[in-house]
């Protein structure tokens, strides 16, 4: 596959539940529709032209040897890791990426540095031989591959994706899911208690609403069907002993003081995000 170089790789994010990151790839192969924040920030930035420039993803040559030399400068500073922000670092297609992934969090965790990892790809079970604090998850706003195949044409089916996840899980791993962007009924009409039915296994859980779509902002009753939903996750994970956490602008016209329950941290240790 083709590759870049880089001057750096571990950045402080203002995303507003992440601490550092690591994307050591530019693309995604997923080509998710929704449309990508990631992919119209690299359109901004005049990093790719097109959406085939995107699908066509390029690893960071260098990653590793950054690595090495970024670890001494940050690792007092660092709470946890996370891969990765602004592309996927266990990607269909790309075992290089999933491998190169994977060597970074191994390399984090012998610093004693936590990692947490999400992805619409495929989690590979040897995840299970790291550290026992890191955090794996997936993007999921479906359980229905056919409407998967619409707005993540090139991701991994919906099943396999949840099974892998489940298979960490099972040997011990914490496991957490995304939710989001979430669509509204006009686009799709699902059955969102199944959804969580399908993730009940998991340790913690991420809500948030679909942006940059005139479709939502078209669907009449958008506030009230985000404002239920989020609070049915809410309900959900309060009930089930699960952390949780909505993120900003989903809830609008709602009393939202459950969000700051003693369980809405999505860490480990609870820590304050706004």
């Amino acid at each position: 596959m083709n590759s870049i170089i880089r001057k750096s790789l571990l950045h402080k994010t203002n995303v507003e539940y992440g601490d550092y990151t690591i994307n050591h790839a530019e693309g995604c192969s997923h080509g998710c529709l929704y449309p990508c924040y990631a992919m119209l920030m690299a359109k901004r930035f005049g990093k790719i032209k097109i959406y085939d420039d995107w699908i066509k993803p390029k690893i960071v040559k260098n990653a590793l040897e950054i690595l090495e030399s970024e670890i001494p400068k940050y690792k007092d500073k660092i709470r946890f890791v996370q891969l990765s922000f602004t592309t996927d670092p266990f990607m269909c297609g790309y075992n290089e990426i999933s491998e190169m992934s994977y060597k970074i969090i191994k390399r984090l965790n012998r610093e004693n540095i936590k990692c947490i990892a999400i992805t619409k790809g495929i989690l590979p079970d040897k995840l299970a031989t790291l550290s026992s604090n890191n955090e794996f998850g997936i993007t999921l706003i479906t359980i229905k591959d056919n409407f998967r195949k619409k707005l993540e044409p090139f991701a991994s089916p919906m099943k396999k994706r949840i099974k892998s996840l489940y298979n960490l899980h099972k040997n011990g791993i914490k496991t957490w899911v995304s939710i989001e962007p979430y669509p509204t009924p006009n686009i799709i009409k699902q059955d969102f208690d199944e959804i969580l039915k399908a993730l009940e296994f998991v340790d913690k859980i991420i809500f948030g609403k679909l942006n940059y779509n005139s479709q939502v902002s078209a669907y009449k009753g958008c506030k009230e069907f985000f404002n239920e939903t989020a609070e049915k996750v809410i309900s959900f994970a309060e009930k089930n002993n699960k952390k949780h956490y909505i993120k900003k602008g989903t809830i609008t016209d709602l009393n939202v003081s459950k969000q700051f329950s003693h369980n809405f941290s999505l860490y480990s240790n609870p820590i304050s995000i706004f």
